[in-house]
């Protein structure tokens, strides 16, 4: 029998007991199906939910012959009358109260047999996943990502359009202008030997916008970068942009807030508090050992150095003598920690390059505290000075590091971010948003000996500290700011510079010459001869926010179709070679990689 599958009266998660008497059409894949020796129930599925459907053989003979055919991920219609399940109400599911009493059935589309269940849980690869990525997109926990992720970029749309802002489509095939990561290169067929690439990020283009006058713009775009991969990181992704004309970093700021407000409202119906709490580089660093700090527990790093050269332990000492610090932090409960659990984590210390990891234990003896275990033997005439600094208690575990700055900041943020998953002191369901801001402009780069920018070339230093730029660099810092949730870095801006003067002496000190900024950059520096407004913006990772607020580990769990971390798409097999007539047509010759 035909049914009008595309006149569905209902989707199938809709119905409820208030539906009860009705008529109804609906379609979608089959989900499961039960043969009880005479009834047959069917789970129908579709994008709303799960609604069970009944064959009866005394009611519609022919219907209940079709049932007993179907197999999982078969798609059909049928046509029916909703009914009560009586006493055998499904509490888990919303249509639990209902079941359709099925009179028509029409087969449109038959499933061969699955790589892997739709309905079940299972354990397949995710090369296997990807692959199939289209059925891996039927079960509803996939579903309810990407609706998730829907909400998002619509809350961002709708709240940047109440506010003034534009959107305009940036280039996709542009000038290649590489500032880290690689660039993605399309060759040129109308002019042979030059290349297009693709864009990391339409930076350029909406400063263009400011100088245009537009004022506001946002944008949510592709970009592009060809870098090594992480579970953080893919080749292609969608981010928001946007920029906005006289303004100065709170103005941008607050704006941001506002987006992020409505993101949470919109997203998960979560009320965030604004303004969020602002924090400068440095601090941040001093804290926690890192400039996007998880501020929803403590375990803060506290500088003993003072404390440390009153001992006579080897590794504080030289540390100290080399011009380096001493810094710890205190683990709350951690005597629980075992021996072996703290050689593993000194060895996972190792691996990312410290000497090791010292610590002690903090007890209670009979003449107050004591320490034990470790490097206690050493600073044991510390104790009662060393825990009143720390504010460490007896069953309490500190652990030190000592070196130069930047590295015990790095090994003890290593340190702090492990024991936290290991003692379970991570707040469940909190949202800690911070502002992380007074970045330095520039950072020494020691394998090129040569400056390189913290965020990028066109961030606009803070006034006060525009003379150091001839004097001091490294000291000076920059109208920049990071937004950071949960101790991931979700989206990051700057004060542009708008003076054509004070952006050649930028490149200059970034040690790019007249002749490399004219080839990379000389329409941004036209533009600025021509009254360039005060502007600033951000950039969110959009993918990122996905992630974080859908609780997945990947990035790949929320882009529709991703690539594996070899930049391949198992589904369509990408990249994959091109005919040598392709290549003739753009002027390209292959060169064999190398054997090396």
């Amino acid at each position: 029998m035909a049914i009008r599958y595309n006149q569905r009266t209902h989707r199938c998660g809709e119905l409820r007991a208030t539906h009860i008497g009705e008529a109804v059409r609906l379609a979608g894949w089959v989900y499961s199906s039960r043969d009880h020796g005479g009834l047959i129930f069917v789970d129908l599925r579709d994008h709303t939910g799960l609604v069970q459907l009944r064959f009866n053989p005394a009611q519609v003979a022919q219907a209940h012959e079709a049932a007993k055919t179907l197999h999982n991920e078969d798609v059909i219609a049928i046509e029916g009358t909703v009914v009560s399940r009586g006493e055998q109400i499904n509490p888990k599911l919303p249509t639990g109260e209902i079941e359709i009493e099925v009179s028509a059935i029409e087969l449109l589309s038959r499933a061969d047999p699955l790589p892997f269940q739709v309905n079940d849980e299972f354990d397949t690869s995710e090369e296997m996943l990807l692959r199939y990525r289209f059925l891996h997109l039927r079960r509803p926990e996939m579903q309810e990502v990407f609706r998730l992720r829907h909400r998002i970029a619509r809350a961002i749309r709708e709240y940047f359009h109440e506010n003034g802002f534009v959107e305009v489509e940036t280039p996709f095939l542009t000038k290649s202008t590489p500032e880290g990561a690689r660039d993605y290169l399309v060759p040129s067929r109308v002019k042979p030997g030059a290349f297009y690439a693709l864009p990391q990020s339409p930076q350029i283009f909406k400063q263009l916008f400011m100088i245009a006058g537009f004022d506001r713009y946002a944008q949510i775009v592709r970009c592009f970068r060809d870098e090594d991969l992480r579970a953080d990181r893919q080749p292609e992704f969608t981010q928001l942009d946007m920029e906005m004309a006289f303004v100065q970093r709170e103005d941008v700021m607050a704006t941001v807030e506002g987006c992020v407000k409505r993101i949470f409202k919109d997203g998960l119906d979560v009320d965030v508090a604004t303004p969020f709490p602002l924090m400068r580089a440095q601090e941040a660093m001093e804290r926690f050992g890192i400039d996007r700090p998880d501020t929803r527990y403590g375990m803060e790093l506290r500088d003993v150095t003072g404390l440390a050269r009153e001992t006579d332990f080897r590794g504080f000492r030289e540390a100290i003598d080399e011009g380096g610090v001493v810094k710890c932090l205190v683990a709350k409960g951690g005597r629980t920690l075992t021996r072996k659990v703290l050689d593993g984590l000194t060895e996972e210390v190792r691996g990312i390059g410290a000497a090791g990891l010292p610590y002690v234990k903090v007890t209670r003896g009979d003449t107050g505290l004591e320490l034990a275990t470790g490097i206690a033997k050493y600073i044991q005439s510390l104790c009662a000075a060393l825990c009143e600094r720390i504010g460490a208690e007896p069953d309490d575990a500190v652990f030190f590091s000592a070196g130069r700055f930047a590295d015990v900041c790095k090994y003890l943020n290593y340190v702090r971010t492990r024991l936290a998953a290991m003692l379970d002191v991570i707040p469940k369901g909190r949202w800690d948003l911070l502002w992380v801001v007074d970045f330095p402009l520039v950072e020494w780069d020691e394998e090129q000996q040569r400056w390189g920018s913290t965020h990028h070339p066109f961030t606009a230093p803070l006034d006060e500290d525009i003379p150091l730029l001839d004097s001091d660099p490294g000291k000076v810092r920059a109208k920049a700011y990071d937004l950071v949730l949960n101790g991931v870095e979700m989206a990051g801006g700057s004060i542009r510079i708008h003076q054509r003067d004070i952006q050649q002496k930028v490149f200059s000190l970034l040690g790019i010459g007249p002749e490399e900024a004219h080839d990379k950059f000389e329409f941004l520096l036209e533009g600025l001869r021509y009254g360039a407004p005060p502007h600033g913006g951000i950039a969110f990772g959009f993918d990122r926010w996905a992630m974080m607020l859908t609780g997945a580990e990947s990035l790949r769990e929320v882009i529709a179709f991703p690539k594996t971390q070899r930049a391949v798409c198992p589904l369509t097999n990408a990249p994959g070679p091109v005919s040598p007539v392709q290549l003739d047509e753009l002027f390209l010759t292959l060169k064999p990689p190398s054997s090396g």
